[in-house]
């Protein structure tokens, strides 16, 4: 069996299996017809990557296109408290629990087209660089940001495929981003901002260095045609206020370089990143992300992307079936249960000699 076919024996092994998914486990699947060890070997080599997944998804990406298509990134901790330590899985701050956990920080370019999402890159965490904090002790951090990742999944991306807009949460809306994506890859940006960005509500207060709070301006479903500092160019900004589920109210500060976007267009397109929290959910819940024993930097990489490339077999399912992720899961494991019912009604079968 080639690697081509392993990996998507491998993939397929990720969306039924309901526990551990072992080397041994896909093997025993298989009758032992393909040894533990070949499964181990393809883990351990670089045959499953960010191209890998591209290449699987770039025919989708051209047959979905359209002119509205937009590119979400953000990125994901997911859990690994009872693996060892190294410079993949540690310790990184989850904004989700508001605390730092052990495990992997990944990060993810998604294009949206047409209701589909499509992980369309990848990138890892990778905490290699050793240096002593301010309390004198020593801690590792990546040599590469997550804003250099941003850049350079983008510029990838620009290259590859056609979409219209960026979407990003505040983390990534830094001036050097903004910048990024209208003058070098030519293409718009929405991204949430803070409420204490300043900005200036002119071209000439913005020479004289005459900058206010945004939260100052009383943006009320409408936008603001303003200038950040160190940035060139005007945007619009806005102010969205919604119900928290606890009831509490919030607001999301946004801005866009293109200027010709009323409010009610903007929200509209920026709602579309949420499709990369329900990608986050479904690969964690569905794609058997974090359940692999592996142990090294590289097989826990190769796991992780072939995942990512399970969640994607899942997407054209979704289209083919008109059933979401979870629904589809539950349909496979209602039929294993029935088979699994099945097979304990042989065993329960009394043999004559003991009737």
């Amino acid at each position: 069996m080639n690697v081509n076919n392993l990996t998507d024996l491998y993939t397929d092994f990720l969306l039924i299996s309901p526990g551990q998914t072992t080397a041994t486990g896909l093997s025993t699947l298989m009758d032992n017809n393909i040894s533990h060890d070949k499964i181990t070997r393809l883990l351990s080599s670089s045959a499953i990557s960010s191209q890998t997944l591209w290449q699987m998804t770039k025919p989708m990406c051209h047959e979905i296109k359209c002119k509205d298509a937009v590119l979400i990134f953000d990125d994901s901790v997911e859990e690994k408290k009872y693996t060892d330590s190294n410079e993949l899985i540690s310790w990184h701050f989850d904004h989700t629990q508001g605390r730092s956990v052990k495990g992997v920080n990944f990060m993810t370019a998604l294009y949206y087209s047409n209701d589909i999402s499509l992980p369309v890159g990848v990138d890892f965490v990778k905490k290699t660089k050793a240096f002593i904090d301010k309390k004198g002790r020593l801690v590792y951090k990546s040599e590469k940001s997550k804003n250099q990742m941003f850049r350079e999944m983008l510029w990838q991306a620009s290259y590859n495929m056609d979409f219209k807009y960026v979407l990003t949460d505040t983390w990534f809306s830094s001036v050097e981003n903004m910048n990024f994506v209208c003058k070098k890859c030519s293409r718009h940006f929405i991204m949430a901002i803070k409420e204490n960005r300043k900005v200036a509500l002119s071209k000439e207060n913005k020479a004289k260095g005459l900058y206010v709070s945004i939260k100052s301006l009383g943006l009320e479903e409408s936008v603001m045609s303003v200038y950040f500092e160190q940035l060139d160019f005007p945007v619009v900004i806005s102010k969205q206020v919604f119900k928290n589920e606890d009831g509490s109210t919030g607001r999301l500060y946004l801005a866009s370089s293109d200027l010709n976007l009323s409010y009610e267009q903007i929200t509209t397109i920026y709602k579309k990143r949420w499709k990369v929290e329900q990608y986050h959910k479904s690969i964690k819940s569905n794609a058997a992300f974090a359940k692999s024993p592996t142990k090294t930097v590289q097989t826990q990489v190769s796991h992780f992307i072939a995942s990512i490339m399970a969640y994607v077999k899942l997407e054209r399912l979704k289209v083919r079936n008109n059933q979401n992720h979870f629904a589809l899961k539950n349909r496979m494991f209602v039929q294993a249960t029935k088979a699994a019912y099945q097979e304990l009604q042989k065993l329960s079968t009394p043999h004559l000699a003991f009737n």
